[in-house]
């Protein structure tokens, strides 16, 4: 049972998206059609494990989803205004909403008029990151209604209160009615990739390392930002940094069998059995971090997938090449501030030069942050700062400072097998034999 709720559950957050972007193309709302497509989802997730998954799932949602929107719009006085608005923005071959009671108009046997297509949810992915949006709009939006996950996971992500992230949503949905449901030209959609790339790379981390709750891994997520910026490379083959991206998290996802103990519990890089790694993946992943560097110059995508190759091609951890990841973390810092790729440079300026080196630099990086020893938000947004601090301290032989560290990591992160991991490293270091 526990296995056929997870594959509903994956099916539907599959479709939701092609779903939204159907309704959102017929009738130019977001809000009344997510809440419809909402309840779709609730009452597939609710009949699909006693009845059975439909025939034609993405059909049945599309049903359902649009009868909930017919009825919302038609108690509403000015139903009528908005579906000739909407109508008059709607190509002529668009999918055209069922009235109650009936299938959709020009349903074939599918049940399905113009079914949508992977088409629909780059199309929905290119909306939210609509240049009317600030940056901070783009990715909550998209976050929300392709990504899939809720106002209080986005909330998280950014350390803002749900009320915050949700008026921020509620106003990027109303930035964005009444704009025509359709791909952006050339022009427009290379001034939106960045943002895109951006969300299709926060999805993915939320799903590589869950930012709180009791599994490490959603792999739901995961799969879903791997699908969507295949499909983005699929529409731009040539642009290197949707390459970068992709390569990323094909190298990193590949990793992911060997994550975890059998308990669900946390395993390190470095001490991860390798034989587990998906070789498949590994392999596809190198060739296209080679592809990518050769389509132009090497932006972030781009320089952090060729670490990631580097890391996946060595057979040992002791063999990993550490000299080259420095000098590739040498020229991420210098294009990017990210406070992640400056944390990853100290990693390996620790495993070139030693441990004292690497902490050198922890504490530069947190003296500029200003979080240096400190707790609640702050700790939070820093902790894996910490974790890396005691890591690095464990290495320099002071375990007195490393135990402090491990368990000041483990106070400010939300997710459990994180905490749990640095608790056991700094209980390890309680024994004499730690």
């Amino acid at each position: 049972m526990g296995r056929a709720t997870d594959d509903i559950e994956d099916l539907l957050r599959r479709h939701a998206p092609q779903v939204l972007g159907a309704l959102v193309r017929r009738y130019g709302h977001f809000d009344p059609a997510e809440d419809s497509v909402q309840e779709a989802l609730i009452a597939a997730a609710e009949q699909w494990p006693r009845d059975g998954i439909p025939d034609n799932p993405r059909g049945w949602l599309i049903r359902v989803a649009s009868r909930r929107l017919t009825d919302r719009l038609r108690s509403d006085e000015a139903r009528r205004r908005r579906e000739e608005t909407a109508a008059a923005l709607t190509p002529a071959d668009a999918f055209v909403a069922p009235p109650p009671g009936e299938g959709p108009a020009g349903a074939g046997p599918s049940g399905l008029g113009r079914a949508p297509s992977e088409d629909d949810t780059l199309t929905l992915l290119f909306l939210c990151c609509h240049p009317a949006l600030s940056p901070a709009a783009q990715i909550a939006l998209t976050l929300r209604a392709v990504g899939g996950l809720t106002t209080a996971e986005i909330a998280r992500a950014h350390l803002v209160p749900e009320a915050t992230m949700a008026q921020r949503i509620s106003r990027a949905k109303r930035a964005v009615r009444g704009t025509q449901f359709r791909q952006p030209d050339a022009r427009d959609r290379d001034q939106r990739l960045a943002a895109v790339l951006q969300v299709l790379y926060l999805i993915f981390n939320e799903g590589y390392t869950a930012t709180a709750g009791p599994d490490l891994h959603r792999t739901d997520l995961a799969r879903e930002a791997i699908r969507l910026t295949r499909a983005v490379r699929r529409l731009l083959p040539h642009e290197g940094r949707v390459t970068g991206l992709l390569a990323l998290m094909v190298l990193t996802e590949a990793r992911t069998p060997a994550r975890t103990g059998p308990d669900g519990e946390l395993i390190p890089l470095d001490e991860q059995d390798r034989a587990l790694w998906d070789r498949t993946a590994v392999a596809e992943g190198t060739a296209l971090a080679e592809e990518a560097l050769a389509q132009g110059p090497a932006g972030d995508y781009q320089l952090q997938a060729a670490i990631a190759a580097l890391h996946d091609e060595a057979e040992r951890a002791e063999d990993t090449d550490w000299p080259q990841i420095l000098a590739l973390y040498d020229l991420l810092v210098r294009r990017s501030p990210d406070p992640a790729a400056a944390l990853g440079r100290a990693v390996a300026v620790a495993m070139v030069e030693g441990a004292r080196a690497g902490l050198a630099e922890v504490d530069a990086l947190a003296e500029t942050a200003g979080t240096a020893g400190t707790s609640g938000t702050a700790g939070q947004r820093n902790h894996r700062l910490d974790a890396v601090r005691a890591h690095l301290l464990e290495r320099a032989g002071d375990m007195t400072a490393a135990r402090t560290a491990y368990r000041a990591a483990a106070d400010a992160t939300l997710s459990e097998p994180e905490a749990s991991y640095l608790r056991r490293r700094a209980d390890r270091l309680d024994r004499p034999d730690g």
